[in-house]
């Protein structure tokens, strides 16, 4: 039987830890908030990850304790409290009692008393301890059930622990101490006697006493003598140090059972302590005030439909959502409609429920008509969640939708960027505390209650498209359908307002909510692909791949499956002993960093397995993938672009996923040649000009890299002149490819060893490189570093329009987790800033495409490239307006530069300027 944990956190080791780790943080009235910031952000990583049963703090009293007593000069020599520190400390308690942390303290003992107590009364009640403190006079607290753990440092100390470190048990360690004394407390014990020197007198006489006691037998006369000299005063250095386990502390055990939060309390202090980040948290988990039993209606006739219409049209704003018989938005036809202009009610509009014995319903040509209207007019704001999907359904249906004003997904992704669970039904239970009926639930039932052989082959997955929807009893429908809604309504008023604290509002409803229409567009124009290139490129690509197959086997001196991990590994670490990487479940790694390894090492078959692995993904992902993705209506692909999928705000398409086609590679610029204008149009291709970096001469400010983009001169032989210490004229294609590494390296946060992989340098010429850039370029040193301050200050970093990203390892004491987050802080403003410019570029695109009359239309976006499909006669008008819209999408004090091409295909494309 698993026993429950207690943990007791040693309060002012974990506030002074915080105290120093974090400096100069402060609100806007002065106060200091830096150790109130780390304690808390610590005690809140200690419950998400820990989880404890059973958790308190044990505090220092005011006044003098037992010890100062028996011992005057006791803590003589410690120095006073900084004064921005004891500032603090109300609102380091304000902070555990809003967190329902329980407190205890006990006038005349320490804190470490009140742990030690603690700890022995929770084993005799059956609990095991855990004791959170990096203070090292703990450990003689250490039994089987309790353990101490040092979150600094990620580490537990159990009995094997302390006898690894003091070669003894935890209860002799107070031995050890009474030796050697405390010098941070002023505890005097035997002079010339340190912590080596009383483990190895311990070790070899077993206890304090003993040692006392056989100090004839002790080898050197100093010690020997001092042992004589100063038994008493070690005695009294033992009284000192020892932990009391028996102070009268009245507490109750079941008192600290770990209780939700206070949430109102904790929106109050970090909101005037001004924790955004921790005031969002909080803000989050406010339940909104709850709602009757709701009503659910289903609309059987054209009355009850103009009813509903009209009450959305008097509340000004309704919230909606489809029912489908395909979770492809784009081939889905219109099942359902859910409408909700409040909380707790909803109607469903049946359209196709096809079922015998269903009842009447509207005809879908009276639906739209009465409809239609209404998701027409602008001035009636519309709900939806995840409203990209519903636009394409109702305009496939023949309604166009206007008047988008609220996507809960979209908004609960800027306020959680690193949240996995965005889906509506996981956000009611999680928001707003309602659990919905999921649709394997909803076919479940309908199985169960129908008698109709039609239900027979209908298989309880949850990720099963909504094909059979239309033939659930409406009754059944209306409570699953009209609950989405519902729910979509309730969430954009719990949440939506969240924003505003954060300053997110503008960035959602000028930004990420405009951008739902236009993605919808792009979607639903597709590009075409010209399905007889690829299908000679397949050929091409398998031909090709028979040859590097016969090249491999060649050079292993045998036949075997290259598409098998096993038969590799065998073949390269077994048989051709070649040194091997990290171990998985099923043997040793070949993935492709195992490969690069061995590659740069030498090994051609390294290097050929890697150019096999890269042809075979392109052909298998791309090539012969691409065909079965062309719609036989349109003849195109139509790629489905999310604003969720990435915390950086950059956007991401799938089914194909077009970002991850190779553009130096020659495979990769042959796939791209297949995707095609047709007759009588062009492609042209608006690509930002290295955007990161002139992002990254904005931000930092740095007079070089500015006046290097104001003159347009070429950044990468300017970087390799002052880094390398040349004259402009005397820069290499070497050095230039060098310092164009190290341009980019630096917006990734690229660290000497990963610059040296990439230039295939030794590390310490990579560092020197390094240290070159920065000491030509000064600011944006001090630029980077000040991000990662910032996120060690907030614990997180924000864009250019205030997107935010949480950096929550930033303090982690794994090295390689606080590597990533330092890197991820210097990226994201960078690479997140470039992303919004791209969406508020292709929203102003659009809207000049449109304004301009132009037949031109946007069709694809790949990180900083813009493509659109062009009419010949429109070419200089649409691309003019591509290059108006994308360079003035955000204000910067560097020029923005958008290259200009156009071509009949995506890869074969000519300089706009040479047009004619």
């Amino acid at each position: 039987m698993t026993r429950p944990r207690l943990f007791v956190i040693d309060g002012a080791n974990y506030f002074f830890r915080a105290y120093h780790a974090i400096r100069q943080l402060s609100n806007s009235q002065g106060l200091p908030t830096n150790a109130t910031y780390g304690f808390t952000s610590m005690l809140l990583k200690l419950l998400d990850e820990q989880k404890p049963e059973y958790i308190a703090v044990a505090w220092d009293a005011h006044g003098p304790t037992f010890r100062d007593a028996i011992s005057p000069i006791y803590k003589a020599n410690r120095t006073e409290m900084p004064p921005d520190l004891v500032q603090q400390l109300p609102y380091i308690r304000k902070a555990t009692e809003v967190l329902r942390v329980a407190g205890v303290e006990l006038e005349g003992y320490e804190a470490d008393d009140l742990i030690g107590t603690l700890a022995r009364r929770a084993e005799q009640a059956g609990m095991d301890v855990v004791i959170v403190s990096g203070d090292k006079d703990m450990l003689q607290l250490v039994t089987e059930h309790t353990t101490l753990l040092d979150t600094n440092k990620d580490q537990i100390s159990g009995i094997a622990e302390v006898k690894a470190r003091y070669g003894t048990t935890p209860d002799r360690v107070v031995d050890v101490m009474g030796l050697c004394g405390d010098k941070v407390d002023n505890v005097l014990s035997i002079p010339g006697v340190g912590e080596k020197t009383a483990v190895k007198l311990i070790g070899e006489f077993g206890s304090f006493e003993n040692v006392l006691a056989s100090a004839h037998k002790v080898k050197g006369a100093a010690l020997r003598e001092n042992l004589v000299k100063y038994a008493d005063q070690a005695r009294l250095a033992r009284r000192l140090v020892t932990i009391a386990v028996d102070a009268p502390i009245a507490v109750d055990l079941a008192a600290l059972a770990r209780r939700e939060p206070d949430v109102e309390e904790a929106v109050r202090l970090f909101h005037e302590l001004e924790f955004r980040t921790l005031h969002a948290r909080f803000a989050a988990m406010r339940k909104p005030p709850p709602v009757g039993p709701a009503r659910y209606e289903t609309v059987s006739d054209l009355a009850a439909l103009e009813s509903a219409v009209a009450e959305c049209r008097r509340a000004g704003r309704f919230s909606f959502d489809t029912e489908t018989d395909s979770l492809d938005a784009l081939r889905a036809s219109l099942v359902g409609l859910s409408l909700s202009v409040r909380p707790g009610t909803a109607w469903y509009v049946p359209i196709a429920h096809g079922y015998p014995g269903a009842p009447a319903q509207i005809s879908a040509e009276s639906a739209r008509r009465v409809l239609a209207p209404l998701f027409a007019e602008p001035g009636i704001a519309k709900v939806a969640f995840h409203a990209k999907f519903d636009l394409h359904v109702l305009s496939g249906w023949g309604v166009p939708v206007r008047g988008l004003a609220s996507d809960p997904m979209i908004a609960v992704h800027l306020l959680e960027p690193e949240g996995k669970m965005h889906g509506l039904k996981n956000l009611a239970a999680e928001k707003l505390g309602v659990r919905m009926e999921t649709f394997a639930e909803v076919m479940r039932k309908a199985v169960a209650e129908s008698e109709l052989t039609l239900f027979a082959d209908l298989a309880p997955r949850s990720n099963q498209a909504d094909a059979t929807f239309a033939r659930v009893p409406l009754a059944d429908a209306t409570a699953y359908a009209a609950a989405d809604a519902d729910m979509t309504l309730r969430l954009h008023e719990w949440m939506v307002p969240q924003l505003d604290p954060l300053g997110l509002r503008k960035l959602y409803e000028e930004v990420e909510l405009p951008l739902v229409e236009v993605l919808a567009e792009m979607e639903r124009t597709g590009v075409r692909v010209d399905r007889r290139r690829l299908e000679g490129l397949s050929d091409e690509m398998e031909k090709e791949l028979d040859r590097l197959t016969g090249t491999i086997h060649a050079l292993a001196g045998r036949e075997f499956n290259i598409d098998s991990p096993k038969q590799l590994a065998a073949l390269l670490f077994e048989e051709m002993k070649l040194p091997h990487g990290r171990r998985t479940k099923t043997g040793w790694s070949t993935d492709m960093e195992v490969l690069d390894e061995l590659a740069s090492q030498g090994h051609e078959l390294a290097r050929r397995l890697l150019e096999y692995r890269s042809l075979s993904k392109l052909k298998s992902g791309y090539v012969d993938a691409l065909p079965g993705l062309v719609d036989p209506r349109s003849g195109r692909i139509h790629t489905t672009y999310s604003q969720t999928a990435a915390s950086t705000g950059r956007l991401a398409s799938s089914e194909p996923n077009l970002q991850n086609i190779p553009i130096r590679t020659e495979e990769g610029r042959k796939i791209r040649a297949a995707f095609v204008a047709p007759e009588g149009s062009v492609l042209v291709s608006a690509d930002y000009s290295q955007i990161e970096l002139r992002i990254l001469a904005h931000l930092a400010q740095d007079p070089v890299l500015l006046d290097a983009f104001r003159a347009r001169r070429d950044i990468h032989a300017e970087t390799a002149a002052r880094v390398f210490e040349v004259a402009p004229e005397q820069v290499t294609q070497e050095m230039r490819r060098q310092a164009k590494a190290i341009n980019f390296g630096i917006i990734y946060g690229m660290g000497a060893f990963g610059l040296a992989a990439q230039l295939e340098i030794k590390t310490r010429d990579a560092e020197a490189i390094i240290a070159g850039y920065y000491d030509r370029y000064p600011s944006i040193k001090a630029f980077l570093d000040g991000l990662v301050e910032e996120a060690r200050k907030t614990g997180q970093v924000t864009t250019m329009l205030g997107r935010i990203r949480p950096i929550p390892d930033i303090h982690s004491r794994n090295p390689n987790l606080r590597g990533f987050a330092e890197r991820t802080a210097k990226n994201t403003p960078i690479q997140g800033s470039a992303a919004d410019m791209m969406k508020v570029a292709m929203i102003r695109v659009r809207g000049a495409l449109a304004a301009a009359g132009l037949a031109a239309r946007m069709i694809l976006t790949v990180h900083d490239e813009l493509v659109l499909e062009v009419p010949e006669a429109e070419v200089e008008r649409a691309a003019a307006a591509a290059k108006e819209g994308m360079e003035g999408a955000l204000p910067c004090t560097v020029p923005i530069e958008v290259d200009l091409k156009y071509g009949r295909n995506w890869a074969e494309m000519a300089p706009l300027a040479g047009r004619g």
